[in-house]
C-alpha cells in the first residue's frame, strides 16, 4: 500500500518492510536488520563496496562501508548493556534478590497466619512487584533478571489468593517499560538521553534544551492509564492449580537464610554508588555500573577468582541486546546513506496533505509494527528517527513535540511483542509452573492495556506539545 502510494518503490521503505518481514517470520532480529539494510541499499543502487575516483577518493558510499561505519554508532550504547549486565550479575552474586524473595514469603506466611486481609494481601504483593518493576531499570538496574527470582517463590500465594496472572504480568510490563521511556537514569538514560536525543540530534534536530520527562509526561500518563483498566478488568477471581513445582519453590524461598548484614550492606552501598554517579554525572551509566561493581570487588563480596565468571554471565545476558541496537544502528547508517529519507518526507507530506494529526497518527502505527516486529523498543529509535524527524520539521512539529512523536513510536509495542523483554520476562517467572500461556496470558493482554492508551496518549503530545 505504502509502495503504490508513494509511487517510485523507495529504498528505506522496501528496507523496512524486508527487515519487518524477516523479524515476524522469527529470522532473528540482527539478520533481518542486515538483510534489510543490504537490500534496501542495493534497491537504492548502491555499489556493494566503496567506489573511487583516479584520485582515490570515495566517489560513492558502499553498503558495506555504510553499514560498518553505522556500527560503531552502536558501540557505547552496546558497552552500557554489558556494563549493567556486569554489575546486574554481581547484585545476584551477593545473594540480595534471593534472600529478598526469602523475606517476603516469610512475611505473607505470617501475614496470612495473623488472618491479615487477603485483600490487603494482594496489594501488598502487587505493590511490591511493582516497585521491583520500576527499580530494576534504574536504582538496581538488573532489567527482568529480578522476575525468575522473586516471581516463582510466589505463585503458591498467588493461587491462594486467587490472582489473575495475566494483571501480574501487566503489573511487570508497566514497570519494565514506563520507567525506562520516562525517567533518564539506568536504562531510561540509554532509552532517553543516548538513544532518543541522541538520533534526533543526528538527524538535524537540536535538542540540547528539551526537557525529556516533559516530552513524554504525557505518553507515560497513557501507561498509567492502561495500568488502572488492568487492575479493572483483572480484578475477578481466577483459579489455577496448586502444583508440587509451586510447593517446592515457595518453600525454598521460605527456607532462604537471614540477609547477611554485611552482603547486604555491601549491596545497598554498591548500588548507591552506581546510581549517585548517574545523578551527577550525565552519561555516566557505563561508570556507574563499573563503579558499582568495583564496590562488590573491593569489599569482598565478589572475590578475583570469581570476578571473570560473575562479569563474563552478566555481559552474556545483556549481549543479545547489545547486538541488536548495534545492527539497528548500521541499519539506519545504509539507509540515510541511500538518500531516499528526503524523497520519503516530500512524499509523506504529500500524502498527508500538511495533515499533523494524520501525520502523528501514522508514525506512531509505523513504530508499532516495527517494534512489534523487532522486539526492542531501543533497536527501533535507530531506524524510525532518520525518517521521522526530518518529517516532523516539515510538518512544523516543535522539538518536544518531536521527541514525544519519535520516543513514543519507538516504545509502542514492547508491551505486547512476542519477541520483547517486556513480555518474555514475566512469561518466565508466571509461567514457572506451566499454568500461563506467553501469548495468551503475557503478550496479548500487555498489548491491549498498554499499545492503545500509549498511542492515544502519544498522538495528544503531538498535538498539544
Amino acid at each position: 500500500m505504502l509502495l503504490s502510494i508513494m509511487g517510485t518503490p523507495n529504498a528505506v521503505v522496501i528496507a523496512v518492510i524486508v527487515m519487518l518481514a524477516l523479524s515476524l517470520s522469527r529470522i532473528h532480529v540482527v539478520l533481518s536488520l542486515a538483510i534489510g539494510a543490504f537490500v534496501g541499499g542495493l534497491v537504492a543502487g548502491m555499489p556493494l563496496a566503496n567506489v573511487t575516483d583516479v584520485s582515490g577518493e570515495v566517489a560513492q558510499t558502499g553498503i558495506i562501508s555504510a553499514f560498518n561505519e553505522g556500527l560503531k554508532g552502536g558501540a557505547q550504547i552496546a558497552l552500557s548493556y554489558a556494563m549493567l549486565g556486569a554489575f546486574a550479575m554481581a547484585i545476584t552474586h551477593s545473594g540480595l534478590p534471593q534472600q529478598l524473595a526469602g523475606s517476603i514469603v516469610r512475611r505473607l506466611n505470617q501475614g496470612q497466619n495473623s488472618q491479615t486481609g487477603e485483600k490487603a494481601v494482594k496489594w501488598l504483593l502487587l505493590s511490591i512487584i511493582l516497585v521491583m518493576g520500576v527499580m530494576s531499570q534504574n536504582v538496581v538496574p538488573i532489567h527482568i533478571a529480578f522476575i525468575p527470582m522473586i516471581v516463582p517463590p510466589l505463585l503458591l500465594v498467588f493461587n491462594r489468593l486467587k490472582i489473575d496472572r495475566r494483571l501480574i504480568a501487566c503489573v511487570i510490563t508497566f514497570g519494565l517499560v514506563t520507567t525506562y521511556m520516562f525517567l533518564p537514569y539506568g536504562f531510561g538514560a540509554i532509552f532517553l538521553n543516548e538513544i532518543l536525543l541522541g538520533n534526533i540530534r543526528t538527524s538535524g534536530m537540536e535538542v540540547k534544551d528539551i526537557n525529556v520527562m516533559q516530552a513524554m509526561a504525557i505518553p507515560a500518563l497513557g501507561m498509567v492509564a492502561g495500568l488502572l483498566l488492568a487492575l479493572i478488568h483483572y480484578r475477578k477471581p481466577r483459579l489455577y492449580q496448586t502444583n508440587d513445582i509451586d510447593t517446592v519453590d515457595h518453600q525454598k524461598a521460605a527456607e532462604q537464610p537471614q540477609p547477611s548484614a554485611y552482603r547486604s550492606m555491601v549491596a545497598a552501598i554498591a548500588i548507591a554508588v552506581c546510581f549517585a554517579i548517574q545523578l551527577m554525572y550525565q552519561d555516566a551509566l557505563v561508570l556507574g555500573a563499573m563503579v558499582g561493581f568495583a564496590v562488590f570487588m573491593m569489599l569482598g563480596v565478589i572475590n578475583r577468582n570469581a570476578a571473570n565468571d560473575v562479569f563474563g554471565e552478566g555481559i552474556k545476558m545483556m549481549a543479545m541486546v547489545g547486538f541488536i541496537m548495534i545492527a539497528a544502528q548500521g541499519f539506519a547508517a545504509v539507509m540515510k546513506a541511500t538518500g531516499d529519507i528526503q524523497p520519503l518526507v516530500e512524499n509523506s507530506m504529500a500524502m498527508f496533505g500538511g495533515n499533523k494529526g494524520m501525520a502523528a497518527f501514522v508514525m506512531l502505527l509505523v513504530g508499532l509494527l516495527v517494534t512489534m516486529g523487532i522486539g526492542s523498543s531501543f533497536s527501533t529509535l535507530p531506524i524510525i528517527t532518520a525518517i521521522y524527524v526530518p518529517l516532523c520539521i516539515s510538518l512544523g512539529f516543535s522539538p518536544l513535540a518531536t521527541v514525544a512523536i519519535v520516543g513514543t513510536a519507538g516504545a509502542l509495542g514492547d508491551a505486547g511483542s512476542p519477541a520483547s523483554d517486556s513480555t518474555l520476562g514475566p512469561t518466565m517467572g508466571l509461567n514457572a509452573d506451566g499454568q500461563h500461556d506467553h501469548i495468551r496470558d503475557s503478550v496479548i493482554p500487555t498489548f491491549i492495556h498498554y499499545n492503545i492508551p500509549l498511542m492515544i496518549a502519544g498522538w495528544i503530545a503531538a498535538m498539544v506539545l
